[in-house]
């Protein structure tokens, strides 16, 4: 089975409530790290669709074992601890895992040997997991990187199904080795270089296993990289800083507003079929759409940091997607009319891969000498807009909603 999913909200994030179990085995030698405040039904308030709770696990096996006990009594019988009768080599799909909350972590053995000690006593038991970079036989140019072992507790291993923690090493080495239940993690700096050279290696290899990209350590400010790129090449698990307002957490709010905002969408197609080519930097076939939105004008338009209704206002319509895709239009500013401006003005943007776009509408007070300030934005994918008449309502740069702050538009589209 592809892996045929984007999903949204990744890592220690239960839509809203947030539980991190990241501590240093020295604190946590005897402390008892219970979860129990987290309410399953809270957890599925906002989607039925399943939740990965990924462990950043740095904890001795004692402590593992607490952790496992504890998510179990916690989670009952939401939290997936045996693989699935229908599913016992291939991934199921989100609406086979329903309220189930799975284990993102490192895992001993495989899913048969699992169900094997399914009610046994595992305590005590854990194994070693050597991580690190092995010699190689020739001659040594560089200094041996040294090999480390992880102990991991049979516990909690068990716990983790189809989300099981792996390395990543090569596509070669994944399409030879790579189990189906086991995923990647990439940094940005490399994953954007393979995008770059293996491009279509990158997408077969998401294709069949979940791949999760993260921030490179020198964000030591919680900034982040666009996910937009990323997307474009089908990977399942974009991981932002929540923490972080700004254009990268407007695009993450903005995709997953379709399907119902569920935190799961399908895949185009063209990231889907094993016998696809596609490239997002260089799109030779395609059904582009051909988009007019005539921006008519502004309802209550936000406040400037001045407090005055004079500001000069202007909208900026973007379009994000594919590289070739990638543009923005201005409308004129009107002077001293920030509550309710009438500009009549219309757009035209050629897309080529409408599937992966994204338009965000952003308003502005122009600043001759501190440069624009912002008052507000929206984003939604292409393809979720509908025709006519329509209202677009705004939001802050935190993602708080700006209503009764909208701006009144006139939307069509032939392919």
């Amino acid at each position: 089975m592809e892996m045929r999913w984007f999903l949204s909200k990744i890592q220690d994030d239960f839509r809203g409530g947030k539980i991190n179990l990241e501590k240093t085995q020295r604190l946590l030698e005897k402390l008892d790290i219970r979860c129990s405040y987290i309410h399953v039904k809270q957890i599925f308030k906002t989607s039925d669709y399943p939740v990965v709770l990924s462990l950043e696990n740095h904890c001795s096996t004692a402590q593992q074992e607490v952790m496992a006990d504890n998510l179990q009594a916690t989670f009952g019988e939401s939290l997936l601890s045996d693989m699935l009768d229908d599913f016992p080599d291939t991934l199921p799909s989100p609406e086979a895992l329903k309220f189930k909350i799975l284990v993102k972590n490192k895992k001993i053995g495989t899913l048969k040997e699992t169900r094997e000690r399914k009610g046994s006593d595992k305590r005590g038991d854990n194994q070693d997991k050597e991580t690190g970079v092995k010699k190689l036989p020739g001659v040594m140019l560089f200094k041996k990187k040294k090999t480390r072992k992880l102990k991991i507790a049979l516990a909690l291993s068990d716990l983790v199904i189809y989300t099981k923690a792996e390395k990543f090493k090569s596509f070669q080495h994944s399409r030879l080795y790579q189990q189906f239940n086991e995923n990647n993690s990439i940094g940005e700096t490399q994953a954007r270089k393979l995008s770059k050279l293996r491009v279509h290696e990158f997408i077969f290899h998401t294709r069949k296993f979940i791949t999760r990209i993260y921030p490179k350590a020198t964000r030591a400010d919680s900034s982040n990289f666009n996910p937009q790129e990323f997307w474009n090449i089908g990977c399942q698990m974009v991981a932002l800083n929540f923490q972080t307002p700004g254009l990268p957490m407007d695009l993450q709010n903005g995709k997953f507003l379709d399907n119902g905002g569920s935190g799961y969408i399908l895949k185009p197609h063209f990231l889907r079929e094993s016998k696809s080519y596609f490239n997002p930097s260089n799109i030779k076939e395609g059904m582009p759409i051909t988009l007019t939105i005539r921006l008519i004008s502004g309802i209550q338009l936000p406040l400037t940091h001045s407090s005055s209704n004079k500001g000069d206002s202007l909208v900026i319509i973007e379009v994000f997607g594919v590289p070739n895709d990638q543009m923005k239009q201005q409308t004129r500013v009107i002077k001293k009319n920030a509550f309710s401006p009438r500009w009549n003005e219309t757009f035209t943007f050629i897309i080529h891969v409408p599937e992966l776009a994204l338009i965000r509408f952003v308003v502005e007070s122009q600043g001759l000498i501190a440069g624009n300030e912002f008052l507000g934005q929206y984003t939604l994918p292409l393809l979720c807009m509908n025709k006519g008449y329509r209202r677009i309502p705004l939001f802050s740069r935190m993602g708080e909603s700006l209503e009764p702050a909208s701006l009144f538009v006139y939307v069509w589209y032939v392919r």
